[in-house]
């Protein structure tokens, strides 16, 4: 048994019918190479026999009784893999846009918190011969590096590889004692004074961002001072998906030219996406969007419990810019500020304040600030989350298959329904988008943009030479 930090559990908390906080991924799979024979009983099989070495593939989330402190997970004493890996058909012709309509579908759906947080969907009716594998997981149960480890003990670096079975079966725990796990949070209920020792903590952090501002400092962007778009609103339980890739070799012609970071250009591509569609929809702001973008912490952070070790920092895409090269190059800028400011932050602030949420509280706070879409009457804190997260060199084999593609979806939120996910795969960077289906219908012209947005940027970038 191990109790969720105050973090880990929050993503249980903020959740609502319209607000899922899982995560999805979608693996696209080549059978053909490498000579393996794939049928879905072997796939199955050996998916089986690793579960056993991926403890948090085997626990399920247990509330503590009145929700008097936060969950703990527990050995699921009912685990059945035929529950957590299906084997799904699309509807034809099964190309990308079946596709995507399916894993919009699949995250439109909440999880079921009675089971382990996990589920992948198997489609091997591809119009192309290959094979989707639709990972889910709930993001208590995984952040961005916690969940490419996971994917790692699930992938090989050679076609066809097995594990054996394990020496020792894995056997769940008895199930906690109710009272027990009240009467120790009572005992605990004093230690959450500490929250007070947050405020004044918080309080000087406010104000010494005030101080830099009026003294002309560069710095993060500040929350709630978005200019709002079509999908800065409240959300329903729908999901729109798009994916597309692009080849990281031209990624790093940009940066290299340039003089950034990876992740300056990445930034600068999705500003230029969104620029071209809000502009193409009459409704570009003239102040820049602001995209939250999260950091992990891993590396950095005091605390050792826990999955979810990340942070986040608000940065200016630049979307006010039409020139390509002077939106990088600006979009860099805003980046070296942000950083710099996010230092004085610390790693562990938001560990420190979610340590003392009181689950009751933040449940009917959420619910409360759904159920009123209270996202619509406030001014907008963050226009989209951008994600990017360092994926694998080399290339990969799921189960024995060998991986062409591997395009992730994080969730999306009241009053920012888009979520654009960036995982490097290899030679390529693959692309997942997903929002709000009523939002953003037309989620899939972000996707077609990306590869005109590259193309300028490398433009801009030989021409420098």
């Amino acid at each position: 048994m191990e109790r969720l930090t105050g973090l880990d559990a929050s993503f249980l908390y903020l959740e609502t019918g319209t607000q899922h906080l899982h995560v999805c991924a979608l693996l696209i799979l080549d059978p053909t190479a490498g000579g393996v024979h794939y049928s879905f009983e072997t796939f199955k099989a050996e998916l089986g026999r690793r579960v056993p070495l991926i403890p948090q593939m085997r626990r399920r989330v247990h509330e503590v009784p009145f929700n008097l402190d936060h969950p703990v997970w527990v050995e699921d004493p009912d685990f059945d893999l035929d529950y957590h890996i299906r084997r799904i058909g699309i509807p034809k012709p099964g190309g990308r846009a079946q596709l995507a309509e399916l894993v919009g579908d699949i995250a439109s759906r909440p999880m079921d918190r009675d089971r382990p947080l996990w589920q992948l969907n198997v489609v091997d009716d591809l119009d192309n011969g290959k094979i989707a594998v639709i990972c889910k997981y709930h993001h208590a149960a995984v952040d961005g590096i916690t969940g490419t480890d996971m994917m790692m003990h699930l992938c090989d670096l050679e076609p066809g590889a097995t594990r054996p079975e394990p020496i020792e079966q894995w056997h769940p725990e008895a199930e906690p004692n109710d009272w027990k796990l009240a009467a120790e949070a009572l005992i605990k209920f004093p230690g959450k004074a500490g929250l007070v020792g947050m405020v004044p903590k918080t309080l000087g952090m406010v104000a010494g961002f005030v101080r830099r501002r009026r003294e002309n400092r560069a710095g993060m962007a500040i929350p709630l001072t978005a200019p709002r778009t079509p999908f800065n609103r409240a959300i329903t339980p729908h999901r729109a998906v798009a994916f597309t890739e692009t080849s990281l070799d031209a990624i790093k012609e940009i940066k290299a030219a340039f003089g950034v970071k990876v992740n300056d250009v990445v930034l600068a591509i999705v500003a230029g996406v969104l620029r071209d569609y809000l502009d193409a929809h009459h409704d570009l702001p003239e102040r820049s969007l602001i995209a939250s973008v999260p950091v992990s912490t891993h590396d950095d952070s005091r605390h050792t419990a826990g999955i979810n070790k990340v942070s986040t920092l608000f940065s200016r895409l630049g979307t006010d810019i039409a020139d390509p090269a002077q939106r990088l190059r600006q979009v860099a800028e805003f980046n070296r500020s942000a950083k710099e400011e996010y230092q004085l932050i610390g790693a562990d602030f938001l560990q420190d304040w979610s340590k003392y949420a009181p689950p009751n509280t933040f449940r009917l706070a959420a619910r409360a600030y759904s159920s009123l879409k209270l996202a619509e009457r406030h001014p907008v804190v963050h226009n989209l989350v951008v994600s990017n997260v360092p994926g694998p060199p080399m290339p990969l084999y799921f189960l024995g298959v060998r991986v062409d593609g591997m395009y992730p979806f994080g969730p999306v939120f009241h009053g920012a329904g888009l979520t654009i996910t960036v995982l490097s795969n290899n030679n390529d960077l693959d692309f997942g988008f997903i929002a709000c289906k009523e939002l953003v219908p037309d989620i899939a012209d972000l996707a077609d943009a990306i590869p005109g947005v590259v193309d300028e940027l490398l433009t801009a970038a030989r021409t420098l030479g």
